[in-house]
């Protein structure tokens, strides 16, 4: 490894470096997350040398996130092969929690939450047991008024959180429980990508989730989860589930209530237990979520920019907004 990348990997980073055009140095003076790669020259990003990518991976695996700024990404084309250069396969985005749009293979739409709303800080799809190792970001356009993705280091979230919270989860695992609907969450058809009950019941049984039909066709799912997990390089401990977004205290107390009183507290879309079943108190997530909000790191987007995490050191979410917004992601 260079001077320049051995330099670039410590979390200690205040100061610039320039090489090959960029300056590398921490996007905020107050944390290391995320490094900064700024081109000066503002060339395409397929042009990145060996020095740079180099640079970047070792950010990746120590400071767990890498902004490339004022680089040419055309098209949502070039944003999908710059981040199959770094050499993984691009995922699809199988058993979603949330609704997005396939741009094409290996691309799709952020969210497609409401703007108004907020989407609380986590690691992707951490409520399965399969997940990606990476993830991208690229801002096509920036809203005029918020929008950002918040981040926060995983390994922080898991140290800040009080131990016997920590413990407790660890020990128990997490059960997480949906009920799909077309009327009240995203049907079972988006969410596996198909309308083939045979498929469904195929996945379920390869990743260990239990599942049943009700007598209208719609399918309800179990599946026991990891609170946290070691990294498989560092063996860092991180913080790793989304306890926090899938209970039912993650919603207002109207729309709790609203809710409960529709289909009852056993037929939610979503909501989520200790692994041995019993129910996680309120209080609870809230100082898991107290984490998060002391841990987040948040940056005003740029149209260009993108982002790479390492999904399981860094947690992301994304602040309401106003004006166009449109951020697309790929995973690998």
């Amino acid at each position: 490894m260079s001077q320049l990348a051995d330099v670039c990997a410590t979390d200690v980073i205040r100061s610039a470096l320039e090489q090959d055009g960029c300056v590398i140095a921490p996007l905020l003076r107050s944390n290391a997350l995320p490094l900064l790669i700024n081109s000066h020259k503002r060339d395409s990003i397929h042009a990145l040398s060996d020095e740079i990518r180099a640079v970047a991976l070792d950010a990746l695996g120590t400071t767990g996130g890498v902004l490339f700024r004022n680089f040419k990404v055309p098209t949502p084309l070039d944003f999908k092969r710059f981040a199959a250069s770094f050499g993984m396969p691009l995922g699809t985005y199988e058993f979603g929690s949330t609704p997005r749009s396939k741009v094409f293979t290996g691309v799709y739409s952020s969210t497609e939450y409401p703007a108004h709303q907020s989407i609380p800080l986590h690691n992707e799809q951490s409520y399965t047991r399969q997940w990606p190792s990476r993830i991208w970001f690229h801002c096509m356009t920036a809203s005029q008024v918020g929008g950002e993705t918040p981040i926060a280091d995983s390994r922080q979230v898991y140290q800040e959180i009080d131990p016997a919270i920590r413990e407790e989860f660890i020990a128990k695992g997490l059960l997480y429980v949906r009920n799909y609907s077309s009327t009240l969450d995203i049907p079972w058809q988006h969410v596996f990508n198909t309308d083939d009950r045979i498929k469904v019941e195929q996945y379920c049984q390869a990743q260990g989730i239990e599942w049943s039909w009700n007598a209208d066709g719609e399918l309800s799912t179990k599946q026991l989860c990891q609170a946290a997990v070691q990294h498989p390089v560092s063996h860092e401990w991180v913080w790793f589930n989304q306890a926090h977004l899938f209970h039912i205290s993650a919603m207002s107390a109207d729309l709790r209530q609203a809710l409960i009183d529709a289909v009852g507290p056993t037929q939610l879309p979503r909501n989520v237990y200790f692994g041995d079943g019993t129910p996680i108190p309120n209080a609870t997530l809230d100082e898991i979520r107290a984490v998060y909000a002391r841990t987040s790191v948040t940056f005003a987007w740029q149209a260009g920019d993108v982002l790479m995490l390492d999904n399981l050191l860094v947690a992301h979410g994304r602040n309401p907004f106003s004006g166009d917004r449109k951020v697309i992601v790929s995973m690998a």
